[in-house]
This record gives C-alpha cells, sequence and structure tokens, in this order.
C-alpha cells in the first residue's frame, strides 16, 4: 500500500521541517547551556518559550490534535511524517506543544472530560500556559497490568479522598506543571475493569508530596523529569472525577492507542538522526589509511540500518492507516506490533551510531547516549514488549483458528 501525502501534509512537512533546520537544532546547544547556567536546572530555558512563541506563531502548533477546533486536524497518518521531523531533536517536541505526557492528557480531555474541567484544564494546555502528568504507574506492582494498580480513590460527602504511592510520574519536576490525571481504585469489588477510576488532582493540592527524583541512566530530563509521588489524604471536589466511577480502564484504553504510535513515530525520527551521524563520522575519520566509511563492516551496519527504519515506519503508516479508518481497536494488532519492533530499531541504530563515533558517542559531545537512553525506556512505557508480543500472539492464534474453519491445513 502507497501513503500519498496530500498538498497540505506536503506543505507543512516543509515547513516543520524548515523549522526544525533553523530554528530548534541550532537551539539544542543554547538550551543546554542555559539549562546548565540557571541556578537551577529544573528552571525553563528561555530558548525553549521563545521557540515556542515562533511556532504558534508560524502555524506550526497542536499539530496532533485531530478533532478539536483547536488542532490541525490531521488524522493520523497525515501527523506521523510531521511527528517523525520532530522526533529528530529530543526538544523538538515540546516547542510545537506536541510532547508527551500532554499530547495524551489533551487527547483525553479532549474525548472524555466534562466541558467545565475543559475550561479549566484543557484550554491552557492547549494554548501551552501549562503542563500536566499522567499518574499511572506504582512501584509496588506490575503496572503494565492496569488492574493491578492499587492507589485508591474515597468517595467522602462532595470530596473524593486518594492514598496511595506512584512512580515514574514524567513532568511533574516542571515547575509548569499544574494538573496530574491520576488512576488509582475506586472499587475493589467491582468487575475487574470497572475498578479503576481516573481523577484530576491539581499541582499543590495538600498531600501530594514529591518525595524523589528518578534519573534514567543518570540522565536527569531536566526540566522535565520523573519522580516517586505519595498521595497522603488527598481531597479534591468530587467534580474532580472524569467520566465517572469505574471508567479509568476504558479511558486509559482510549489514551493508549495514539500514544503509542506518537511514541513510535517520534522514535523513527531519532533514528534517521543517528544514521545521519553514522554517515557523517564513517565519512570524516580515517583508520588503516582510509575512511572507515570503505570499512565493509561499516557498510553492512549503514544498509542494515536504511533496510530497518523503512520497515518500520511502514508498518507505523499502516498502523496510523487502521487507526484512522477501522478505529484503534481494531487496530491494536497493528499498534502492538510496531510498540515492539520501532524501539527495537532504534536501540540498533543508535548502538551502531554510537560504535562508529567511538568513545565520543558514549559522551555528551555527540547526542546518541542520551537519544539512546530515552528509546530504551519506550521498550516500557506503555507497556512492555513482552506484553505487546502476548496480544500479538493472541491476535493471532485467534485468526488461525478462524481460518481453520474455512481451510484445511495438513
Amino acid at each position: 500500500m502507497l501513503f500519498e501525502k496530500s498538498a497540505r501534509v506536503r506543505e507543512l512537512e516543509e515547513k516543520v521541517k524548515a523549522f526544525m533546520t533553523e530554528v530548534v537544532l541550532p537551539s539544542e546547544s543554547v538550551y543546554e547551556e542555559q539549562l546548565k547556567s540557571d541556578s537551577s536546572r529544573w528552571e525553563i530555558p528561555p530558548i525553549m518559550e521563545e521557540m515556542k512563541r515562533q511556532a504558534k506563531a508560524a502555524g506550526l502548533w497542536n499539530l496532533f490534535l485531530q478533532k478539536s477546533k483547536n488542532g490541525a486536524g490531521l488524522t493520523n497518518l497525515e501527523y506521523a511524517p510531521l511527528k517523525e521531523i520532530m522526533g529528530r531533536s529530543l526538544i523538538g517536541p515540546e516547542v510545537f506543544n506536541c510532547s508527551a505526557p500532554d499530547t495524551g492528557n489533551m487527547e483525553l480531555l479532549e474525548q472524555y472530560a466534562s466541558p467545565e474541567q475543559k475550561e479549566k484544564w484543557l484550554v491552557p494546555l492547549l494554548n501551552g500556559e501549562i503542563r500536566s502528568s499522567y499518574v499511572m504507574t506504582e512501584p509496588d506492582v506490575a503496572s503494565s497490568d492496569a488492574t493491578n494498580i492499587s492507589t485508591s480513590i474515597v468517595r467522602d460527602g462532595d470530596e473524593y479522598v486518594i492514598n496511595g504511592v506512584k512512580w515514574w510520574i514524567s513532568g511533574i519536576m516542571d515547575p509548569r506543571c499544574k494538573i496530574l490525571i491520576l488512576m488509582g481504585k475506586s472499587d475493589p469489588h467491582a468487575e475487574r475493569h470497572k475498578q479503576q477510576s481516573m481523577i484530576l488532582i491539581p499541582v499543590g493540592t495538600p498531600g501530594v508530596e514529591v518525595k524523589s527524583h528518578l534519573p534514567v541512566y543518570g540522565y536527569d530530563d531536566a526540566p522535565h523529569g520523573h519522580a516517586i509521588v505519595e498521595f497522603n489524604d488527598v481531597r479534591v471536589p468530587a467534580s474532580n472525577m472524569i467520566l465517572g466511577e469505574g471508567r479509568g480502564f476504558e479511558i486509559a484504553q482510549g489514551r493508549l492507542g495514539p500514544g503509542r504510535i506518537h511514541h513510535c513515530m517520534r522514535l523513527i525520527g531519532m533514528a534517521e538522526r543517528a544514521l545521519e551521524l553514522m554517515c557523517k563520522r564513517a565519512n570524516e575519520r580515517v583508520a588503516f589509511g582510509k575512511p572507515i566509511a570503505e570499512q565493509g563492516v561499516i557498510r553492512s551496519w549503514i544498509a542494515d540500518s536504511r533496510i530497518e527504519i523503512d520497515q518500520a515506519r511502514l508498518l507505523t503508516l499502516n498502523a496510523a492507516h487502521m487507526m484512522d479508518t477501522v478505529g484503534n481497536k481494531a487496530a491494536r494488532k497493528e499498534i502492538a506490533m510496531i510498540k515492539v519492533i520501532v524501539p527495537n530499531m532504534a536501540l540498533k541504530v543508535i548502538d551502531r551510531a554510537i560504535q562508529v563515533h567511538g568513545a565520543g558517542g558514549v559522551s555528551d559531545v555527540f547526542p546518541l547516549a542520551q537519544i539512546w537512553a530515552h528509546a530504551r525506556t519506550l521498550r516500557l512505557a506503555d507497556g512492555p514488549d513482552e506484553v505487546h508480543q502476548e496480544a500479538v500472539a493472541k491476535l493471532e492464534l485467534r485468526r488461525m483458528a478462524n481460518m481453520e474453519k474455512h481451510y484445511s491445513y495438513k
């Protein structure tokens, strides 16, 4: 199947590519210097807010949001090449207000929140005035099975009381983070997939305590950050419940489909940048009297990387096409497939690029070590590889069982 780009998408692609080339990529070093020079790494480098103002002025804002009047109205298939270009830089998606976890949270609020909740939290998120966190993973249970979560949400008159411990809460260290979307257990005696609920908790609510920061392979990911957070008798109005009690698992499933494909789009961009850096370094470095680009093993790595990136991209575009045409539920096998293949592909390509760069590849002289660390987390985020492989296997076995009704195999 050929995925032909519309004239509008081609135009946006050129605009995003030009903005990345002229504004974002040259500003990466400035961003890092401002981050290091601040009295605290948990302050926002001024260059980020300046780039965001420029992106908004250029009409390159909220491109991810499909159905809202505040978004570009692009399909998943149309958005995919744009997200890939943004993903070439770790700071790229935020510039366009298209970074996690905000994109998933905005999609969630757009689809499930009440008008009052949207006005209070979705509007400032869409405007880039605040940021948010998604609060689900827990240290004491295997959170890849969302029904395991134990943080309690208990009704008390006109309020809900929340108690529990969460970790890997991304973005909560950011001073602009103002709202948390927490998934907890509201009725442990209900049907298994109706025990969970999602509720809005404003940052600063009494009882919400950030216990410690969690680095990733030594990277603090400032000023975004990840943390362990305790909720001790946290009280919020009953009106902060999203959609209603027992709807948390349903909401989570609705949020994860788009989130997973966005991760994959971004990782393909990272892999493309790693391949470019690999080729550049291979042409520049001379060993044993000739550029290492003339070594057979290096050429094999370059060829394998090109093949693997293109394979992963086509699978991702196919998943996007299916999400657009038959819906996220019907496309769950394709989404699971790319969630396995793309992070693994990216890690292989980035690792080869690191090897070509030699000792410099594992330092902060080049971006490769940091993007490898980021890519490695995505074999776990939104479900580990093994969970997605299990889902693919079950669906394939079911498909084969249905085929046996019509065909005879010997």
